[in-house]
């Protein structure tokens, strides 16, 4: 006879459907992969009565969060409330009552993982948390299992469709980003507060987690340097397709001098890059080991089954264990929990890249000269020049692009604040910067 192991799911909204439907269409797929079936006791929800795409017994429906908690028959408690708050409770109040846990909840993981990993360990509770990051992709499993005798080089993420989307649509059709924004919106890929999409918030919370899992630290998110997308122009879109790139949102780690580089923001990529035919929706994660060299991973981030499906995959992982008698035979940051430090980052400062620089100036000579001779004096080599006999709007002069050879941040920005503070005779505004990643310039 097999065993039943009995879940109570807290938030059952787009995702905990999902669950369900999963475990209903692929219950007895399940059961003959397990040797056990997993069955939901106990659904919790502020809103009971609203259809769902399913149907299922109303017997199962509470509005009371403890019914769940309460119950020791249920062993695996489901928290896709989200949120920090109220979620942070639950999940806390699930561990102290001796109940394993499965999330996909990332700014929990991310902001206040060090609490709950604590806890977990405290009650010998085992922790799933593959749906937090890259939905259907199984990045946190490639971490923690797959690559656990790597050191992880580095990591390139596309971690964001929403913003994934934008400059998709914005790339292929010529569009500005409101315009596109909108659209998004209106099409359910965009929030309508989109604010913790486009300004790279979403993407801080998942590269935190891969941060902690690939190189076994404690990291505080406000460390890690963020740029959304939200300035982002259909001009310098052509002029990176003019020079052979593409704009991508990209999260950042690289192992350099026993620090970390992490950093999230707009990214020109070669268009032969393999980040660069990521397109739509879709997220993508290319890691590079020192024993396994590139390893890429591609796949839905987001939605209904994709991130079900990592939530039930979850639920299998800890079944076992429960069906062994085991406790967490990985660790949940992949490293021992006394081998767990603080990260220390490379100020953003101290990063060397390539950059792409757009500046709105007077159509007349000297000027270039003017502006690559402060570029020079703050050892900021110049690898091209595009200028166009293209207005800019208000008929504020021409665009002149500049890439570089690799430059430091912060003489970059030095050089910059002198261009735009010293040259205002002949340049106009802020001068555009965006990052460039591209070995063949290294």
């Amino acid at each position: 006879m097999d065993k039943d192991i009995s879940i109570g799911l807290i938030g059952f909204g787009t995702i905990g459907t999902g669950v369900v439907k999963l475990l209903q269409d692929n219950g007895e797929l399940i059961r003959k992969r397990l040797g056990a079936r997993l069955v939901i006791k106990k659904i919790a929800d502020i809103d009971i009565t609203s259809p769902r795409q399913i149907e299922v017994d109303r017997q199962l429906l509470t509005t009371d969060v403890q019914e769940i908690l309460d119950d020791p028959d249920i062993s695996i408690v489901v928290e896709l409330v989200g949120g920090c708050t109220h979620a942070k409770t639950i999940v806390l109040d699930a561990i102290r009552g001796g109940k394993h846990l499965v999330t996909a909840n990332k700014a929990l993981i991310a902001s206040c993982g060090n609490e709950i990993f604590e806890a977990a360990d405290e009650e010998k509770i085992n922790i799933g948390f593959e749906a937090s990051v890259g939905g259907t992709i199984p990045i946190i499993k490639t971490l923690k299992e797959s690559l656990a005798g790597n050191n992880i080089d580095s990591i390139f993420g596309i971690m964001n469709g929403t913003c994934n989307y934008i400059l998709t649509r914005m790339t292929s059709e010529k569009r500005d980003f409101q315009s596109v924004l909108m659209e998004a919106q209106e099409f359910g890929f965009a929030e309508a507060d989109s604010s913790y999409d486009i300004e790279g918030i979403d993407t801080a919370h998942k590269l935190a987690i891969c941060l902690s899992l690939s190189y076994g630290k404690r990291v505080e998110l406000d460390d890690i340097y963020r740029e959304g997308i939200s300035k982002m122009s259909p001009l310098d879109i052509e002029f990176a397709g003019d020079l052979g790139y593409t704009i991508k949102l990209l999260a950042i780690a690289i192992r350099r001098w026993g620090m970390i580089e992490a950093r999230i923001h707009p990214t020109m990529i070669p268009f032969d890059h393999i980040l660069a035919s990521v397109n739509g929706n879709f997220n993508a994660f290319h890691l590079m080991g020192d024993a396994s060299g590139s390893v890429f991973l591609y796949g839905q981030g987001a939605g209904m089954m994709p991130t079900a499906s990592a939530v039930v995959g979850d639920l299998i992982d800890i079944s076992r264990d429960i069906m062994a008698g085991t406790w967490r035979r990985v660790p949940l940051r992949s490293y021992k929990k006394e081998e767990i430090e603080d990260i220390h980052l490379l100020p953003m400062d101290d990063v060397v890249t390539n950059y792409y620089f757009r500046f709105s100036a007077v159509d007349r000579p000297g000027v270039l000269s003017r502006i690559s001779g402060i570029l020079g004096k703050h050892d900021i080599s110049i690898s091209s020049v595009i200028q166009k006999e293209k207005k800019l709007d208000r008929d504020k002069g021409v665009p002149i692009v500049v890439t570089t050879y690799k430059a430091r941040e912060k003489n970059v920005r030095a050089a910059l604040e002198e261009i735009d503070n010293t040259l205002d005779d002949v340049v106009f505004g802020k001068t555009t910067l965006i990052r460039i990643e591209d070995e063949s310039l290294r």
